[in-house]
C-alpha cells in the first residue's frame, strides 16, 4: 500500500529532531549525576543535543533509524542490507545523514571538542550505561587536563 506524498510529510512532520524521549532519559540521567550541560547547542556545527563547554565534550541522540543504525537492531548484519529494503529516496537520505554526522565528527574533532554518539536503542535499553558512557568521557577529560603537579597532590 503506497502513501501520498502529502501523507508522508504529515508523518514526517511530527518526527521531533530535538528533546526526544531517548534524549530526555539521557539529559536526566545525566542530571541526576549532576553533570550540567548545555542542549541543542547552536554555536557548534551540528547542534549538538548535549554539550559540555568546560570540558568541551559534545553528545549526539542518534535515532537508529534516521542514522543508519537499524540494520544492527533488526539483525541484517550490515547497512547494505536494511538499506536495499528502502526506496532509493530512504536510502540516499540515510547515506547522507550517515556522512553528515562524518562531517559534523571531523569539524567538532578539529575545533578541540570530543565527540560521543549514543545510539537511541542503546539508551532506551540501558539509560545508566550510556550515562555511564558520558559521565566517564567527562571525567577522563577533566583528568587528562589538570597539570601533573595537581594529579600529584589530589593522589597524595
Amino acid at each position: 500500500m503506497s502513501r501520498t506524498p502529502e501523507t508522508t510529510h504529515k508523518i514526517m512532520s511530527a518526527v521531533k529532531s530535538k528533546d526526544t524521549r531517548p534524549e530526555l532519559a539521557l539529559r536526566k540521567e545525566l542530571w541526576r549525576r549532576k553533570l550540567r550541560y548545555r542542549k541543542n547547542y547552536k554555536k557548534l556545527p551540528g547542534k549538538p543535543d548535549i554539550v559540555f563547554p568546560q570540558v568541551r565534550l559534545v553528545v549526539f541522540c542518534d535515532g537508529d533509524f534516521w542514522h543508519g543504525h537499524n540494520w544492527a537492531i533488526r539483525g541484517y548484519g550490515s547497512l547494505e542490507n536494511e538499506l536495499w529494503r528502502y526506496s532509493k529516496a530512504w536510502a540516499d537520505k540515510i547515506l547522507r545523514n550517515i556522512q553528515r554526522d562524518e562531517r559534523i565528527n571531523r569539524e567538532l574533532e578539529s575545533l578541540g571538542w570530543r565527540v560521543l554518539r549514543v545510539w537511541e536503542s542503546d539508551i532506551k535499553a540501558d539509560v545508566k550505561r550510556c550515562g555511564d558512557i558520558v559521565e566517564y568521557a567527562y571525567w577522563d577529560i577533566v583528568r587528562n587536563s589538570l597539570p601533573d603537579e595537581e594529579v600529584f597532590e589530589e593522589d597524595v
